[in-house]
């Protein structure tokens, strides 16, 4: 028997990026609008690992919060701006 009380629901979203050297992003997020998991799919390998890591456990609003506006060099956008998009786009 499955005890449906520890299951979560989750949302995924593959985002195609804009403007970034990655070229998506798959999001995970639970019924509570936690991010679960996040990958980055291109870009700088280690800063996007990094930044997968920070957010895993953080409410999506959160991470907008935290994310939304920050360029890249002379970019108007970056991967964890582009993220944050990612996440309004999905109603958080």
């Amino acid at each position: 028997m499955i005890n449906n009380e520890n299951v979560k629901h989750l949302t995924k979203v593959t985002y195609q990026t804009h403007g970034t050297c990655s070229k998506y992003i798959c999001i995970s997020v639970d019924e509570n609008g936690v991010v679960q998991d996040a990958q980055f799919i291109g870009g700088c390998d280690g800063n996007t690992k990094g930044v997968c890591s920070l957010i895993r456990g953080m409410k999506a609003q959160e991470v907008i919060a935290r994310l939304k506006g920050i360029t890249c060099g002379n970019k108007p956008t970056s991967c964890p701006d582009q993220l944050a998009t990612a996440l309004q786009e999905m109603g958080y």
